[in-house]
């Protein structure tokens, strides 16, 4: 059986060296190459091997000495573009787990996977627990009038509100079908007090240390409210989906938004 052939795209931050460790526990896919900001080594070592694999800054020069089939990237917007108009012009697929793609990005690397004959999955969150909430959540979407998203994350993260919960509201309101009914508040005492929102759906961002990620989506109606939560407590979370877009890469040549799309949800 001939293995898939990953490189990860920023290797040596959290989500990276997560993303390396899950594909060396795999028995179909394998590392051999990676990619950072700033390299001051040409090999790097594979976690618990005694194994070495490229290490460079200069991603064009390492897609064609290590000849991928996948390039995994979860690094940042602005990166995560660049490095798709490498990636994809040479013909390697991607698996990008980077927030904050303008509609305009996408739609870049919609033709990119088209004019190149390659795949890019693009998600916004590869956690199976969040991607099953928003599908719960487009179902309840059609029965209430009233919704509001609470999204948790640590400290660290760039930006507010999260990928996740701007997909999700997007979502919601296409299975709504029309905008949500959004109380107007008379007097607010502190500046977007009732955080920010899309066509009627409230959309409040916390970020404190313990958390890393979680959403809640919580919809009223008459006498009754309905609450979907999610949290994740560790970037294992995320592996199972990550893993499941390397392989679906492999077979497609398209670009997929969203998890979901896999999962046949």
């Amino acid at each position: 059986m001939e293995l898939i052939r990953v490189v990860i795209n920023g290797a040596l931050g959290r989500m990276g060296q997560e993303v390396t460790r899950a594909v060396l526990d795999d028995p179909k896919l394998t590392v051999v190459g990676a990619v950072e900001k700033k390299v001051t080594q040409k090999y790097l070592p594979l976690p618990g091997t005694s194994e070495l694999i490229p290490f460079s800054s200069n991603l064009g020069s390492l897609l064609r000495s290590c000849n991928p089939d996948v390039l995994v990237d979860f690094t940042h917007a602005k990166v995560s573009i660049a490095t798709a108009r490498v990636t994809l012009r040479q013909g390697v697929n991607m698996v990008i787990g980077t927030t904050g793609l303008s509609e305009e990005n996408l739609r870049e690397i919609e033709q990119l996977c088209q004019g190149n004959e390659v795949c890019a999955v693009v998600a916004p969150n590869f956690s199976l627990g969040a991607v099953l909430l928003m599908h719960l959540s487009k179902v309840a979407a059609k029965f209430f009038d009233y919704a509001e998203i609470v999204e948790m994350h640590h400290e660290k993260k760039i930006d507010a509100p999260s990928g996740t919960a701007i997909a999700t509201a997007k979502a919601m309101l296409q299975a709504h079908g029309k905008p949500f009914l959004y109380p107007k508040t008379e007097r607010e005492v502190i500046s977007s007090a009732r955080g920010g929102q899309i066509e009627g759906v409230a959309i409040h961002s916390l970020r404190l240390p313990g958390f890393m990620a979680g959403q809640e989506v919580i919809l009223g109606g008459k006498g009754q409210t309905l609450s979907l939560r999610h949290e994740a407590i560790s970037r294992e979370s995320y592996m199972p989906g990550v893993i499941l877009a390397t392989k679906e890469a492999t077979k497609r040549k398209e670009m997929v938004y969203g998890l979901d799309a896999l999962l046949e949800l």
